[in-house]
């Protein structure tokens, strides 16, 4: 293990130049323009290549054959392989994503979630204090991509929208109805996707932002006055943008619309090629330059990042795969059911990204921020700075369009 290290000539996303990254036991201690110093034993000279945090997954819903809604607290060996499986897909934490379904099973997968992160957190603080000599060789070391917290898509959403989400169990947007599904455990949820147009009653969206849950609205028929009310009452985000909505219409914007225009707003997408097409990911990526450009000190492709949408086959092969009462065929990594109602991708996150280099789409350090940088901004998650943990993807640009990554992770294993 590396006590101490540090990372020469890294590009870092909207800082011109070179920069030299020092790093002590498992923490980012110092970020410096590159200089000539003489080159230590212990230095990593990345040659100019980009340099940035793992990717975040805000929008996944399963993987190896386990989808989240049927976690259990007997499945956390299972989970953790999950999250072995993330790390090496480049993930460093996800929320790990309910769809709409009965409250047992949301009840019975958020006290697994719950126990896990626990658990991870325990393995964090072995690891920091091995670095100081506190524990014995052999002790747990491992500990993968870890669980920001739950993502409940639904059960909150409009039929009519529904998509691939089972019709039995949406519920009516009231108070008491958030409350029993939140229940005791709104420590461990992070996002709450809901149709704000399904409220019967006012401050559902504020009741939830004040558990310090993420609202995000999607598999909605809003308007854009709809939509403008609920950003109003705190809800930040949108659900896989374009999907499960209406289009964007010249006389009615609708939801991504309003929520484009909104500086508040961030919109999560996908892209497989499949979800949305790739002249309206050019629309959409233009509208994020056109609002960075608008505002100082803003991200790239402002307001805009990217998801997975993954399900539980993620990380196995085509086929066709249970999935609640029901099935979906996998066919090129596209899920969909029976009918040919479309329900997800086996695409890994990071492929998303080097689709939109490959298709001419955005550059390599937009789509680099699109699954780094920007889910934290949407999340209010500190980007790299001094004290992050030291867990570096390496991006190269080895031919046009091509873009590729590797894990650098001083110090730290899954």
């Amino acid at each position: 293990m590396f006590d101490s290290t540090v990372i020469r000539n890294a590009r870092l996303l909207q800082k011109p130049g070179l920069y030299q990254i020092s790093i002590e036991g498992h923490q980012v201690k110092h970020i410096s323009p590159e200089t000539s110093t003489p080159v230590r034993p212990s230095s990593i000279d990345i040659a100019g290549d980009w340099l940035s945090l793992g990717a975040v997954d805000l929008q996944i819903n399963g993987a190896l054959g386990l989808a989240f809604p049927d976690l259990r607290l007997t499945d956390l060996g299972p989970l953790q392989t999950i999250c072995d499986l993330l790390w090496h897909q480049g993930i460093d934490s996800f929320c790990p994503t309910i769809v709409t379904t009965s409250l047992e099973n949301f009840h019975g997968s958020l006290a697994a979630i719950q126990a896990f992160k626990e658990q991870q957190q325990n393995h964090l603080k072995q690891q920091n204090q091995l670095k100081q000599g506190q524990l014995k060789k052999g002790q747990p070391k491992r500990t993968g991509a870890q669980v920001l917290g739950a993502h409940l898509e639904g059960p909150f959403l409009n039929a009519a929208k529904r998509g691939a989400h089972p019709a039995e169990y949406l519920q009516p947007l009231t108070l008491d109805n958030a409350k029993t599904v939140i229940a005791d455990f709104a420590e461990v949820i992070s996002i709450v996707t809901l149709a704000p147009e399904q409220a019967v009653e006012a401050g559902v969206i504020s009741w939830l932002t004040g558990q310090g849950i993420t609202v995000s609205l999607g598999h909605s028929l809003a308007t854009a006055q709809q939509a403008i009310a609920a950003f109003e009452q705190g809800a930040t985000m949108v659900t896989h943008a374009f999907n499960a909505m209406p289009g964007l219409h010249h006389r009615e914007p609708g939801l991504l619309g309003a929520a484009l225009i909104d500086s508040r707003v961030h919109c999560g997408f996908i892209a497989d090629g499949q979800h949305i097409c790739p002249t309206m990911l050019d629309l959409l990526l233009r509208a994020g330059r056109g609002r960075a450009d608008t505002r100082a000190n803003r991200p790239l492709l402002d307001g805009l990042f990217l998801v997975s949408d993954a399900l539980s086959p993620l990380g196995l092969p085509d086929g066709t795969y249970p999935w609640d009462s029901r099935q979906i065929e996998v066919v090129n990594g596209t899920a969909r059911l029976a009918d040919g109602t479309l329900s997800g991708t086996t695409l890994p996150l990071i492929d998303g990204a080097l689709n939109l280099v490959k298709w001419g789409l955005c550059s390599a350090e937009e789509a680099i921020a699109l699954v780094t940088q920007a889910p934290r901004m949407a999340m209010d998650i500190t980007s790299l700075t001094i004290g992050s943990r030291a867990q570096f993807l390496r991006w190269q640009q080895t031919a046009h369009r091509k873009l590729t990554w590797q894990r650098l992770a001083p110090g730290i294993k899954a």
